[in-house]
C-alpha cells in the first residue's frame, strides 16, 4: 500500500509506505526537510549515504543527485512528512526579516538536526497533519508551520542561515570530475548540464572536448564497464546492480551489455567466477 497527500500543495507532503519502495534516481532542485514519524529513509548521493530513523529531522541540501528508498519500519509501516523549502519561500522569509547571508555555503550538504524540546514538541504538532491531510485547516495552518520550521532550524543552528539563504545558482564547475562522480546516476542531459553550470548546447560542447564523445554514448559505456566489473565479484547478481547503474530497467541493462560483451549479464556472472576458480 501506498499513499501521498498534499498538506501544503508543493511544500508539505506527506508519505505512507507498507512495501519498500526504490525511488527512482533525480534532481532534488530545493532544499527539503525530512521528518521521520515510521521507517527508514536510505539516501545515497555520490559522495555519502545517509539512513533514517523513526523521530529523525534531515535537512537536504539542493542541487543534488540522489537515490532514496523507502524502508517500512517494525510496524510494517513507512511515514514521513516533508517539507519542500523553495526558493521562494526562503526569499520572502529573508526579506520579510532581514536576513542575508553573507558568503557562499560550502558545508556538508546533508545534516541531521539535534533534537532540542522545540524541535521534538514541534515534530508531535505535525502527527495531527499526517492523520488528517484533508481536513479544511490542514493546508492552512501548514503554510504557518513552514514558516515556524525555518525558525527552529535557525534558533537550532544559526550557521544554518548560509544554507537556507545562499540564492546563487550553480557555477561552471570542472565537467571532467563532476562526470566521473556521478554517471551513475539515471537524470536528463539537461539536469547533468544545470548543475555544472551550463545549458544544454554548452555542456554538449564542453562534454565532447574533455572526453571526445557524445555524453550518451559515454554515459552508457562507463556504466556497462562498472557493471562489468561488479559482476565479477562473487555473489553479484544482475539484479542487484543495474539500478543502481542508472538502467531503466533489467531487460534494458541485459540487452544492452549483451551487445556490449556478446552474453548476457547473467551468463558473464558465471563465467566471472569459472576464471576466478
Amino acid at each position: 500500500m501506498k499513499y501521498s497527500a498534499e498538506i501544503v500543495p508543493g511544500r508539505m507532503v506527506y508519505s505512507f509506505n507498507t512495501e519498500k519502495e526504490r525511488i527512482r534516481d533525480g534532481l532534488i532542485p530545493e532544499s527539503l526537510l525530512v521528518l521521520q514519524i515510521s521507517g527508514q529513509l536510505m539516501l545515497e548521493t555520490s559522495g555519502e549515504k545517509m539512513l533514517t530513523q523513526a523521530g529523525d529531522m534531515l535537512l537536504i541540501r539542493k542541487n543534488q543527485l540522489a537515490k532514496a528508498t523507502k524502508i517500512p519500519g517494525e510496524d510494517g509501516a513507512y511515514q514521513t512528512i516533508l517539507f519542500v523549502l523553495n526558493g521562494d519561500t526562503l526569499r520572502k522569509y529573508a526579506l520579510k526579516h532581514q536576513v542575508e547571508a553573507t558568503h557562499k555555503y560550502k558545508g556538508a550538504p546533508n545534516i541531521f538536526i539535534p533534537q532540542n524540546d522545540f524541535l521534538r514538541g514541534f515534530f508531535k504538532s505535525l502527527i495531527p497533519y499526517a492523520n488528517n491531510p484533508k481536513a479544511p485547516a490542514a493546508c492552512r495552518l501548514g503554510r504557518l508551520k513552514i514558516r515556524e520550521a525555518v525558525e527552529l532550524l535557525l534558533d537550532t543552528l544559526p550557521e544554518l542561515k548560509h544554507f537556507l539563504f545562499d540564492f546563487s545558482e550553480p557555477y561552471k564547475i570542472d565537467l571532467e570530475s563532476f562526470m566521473w562522480q556521478h554517471f551513475q546516476f539515471n537524470v536528463p542531459l539537461e539536469k547533468f548540464a544545470r548543475l555544472t553550470g551550463r545549458s544544454l548546447a554548452s555542456f554538449k560542447r564542453d562534454f565532447h572536448k574533455a572526453f571526445g564523445v557524445p555524453p550518451r554514448q559515454w554515459l552508457q559505456e562507463k556504466r556497462l564497464e562498472e557493471a562489468r566489473r561488479q559482476l565479477e565479484q562473487p555473489g553479484k547478481k544482475p539484479s542487484e546492480i543495474y539500478m543502481n547503474l542508472g538502467f531503466e530497467s533489467l531487460h534494458h541493462f541485459s540487452n544492452a551489455f549483451k551487445r556490449r560483451f556478446g552474453v548476457p549479464p547473467r551468463k558473464y556472472n558465471r563465467c566471472a567466477i569459472t576464471r576466478q576458480t
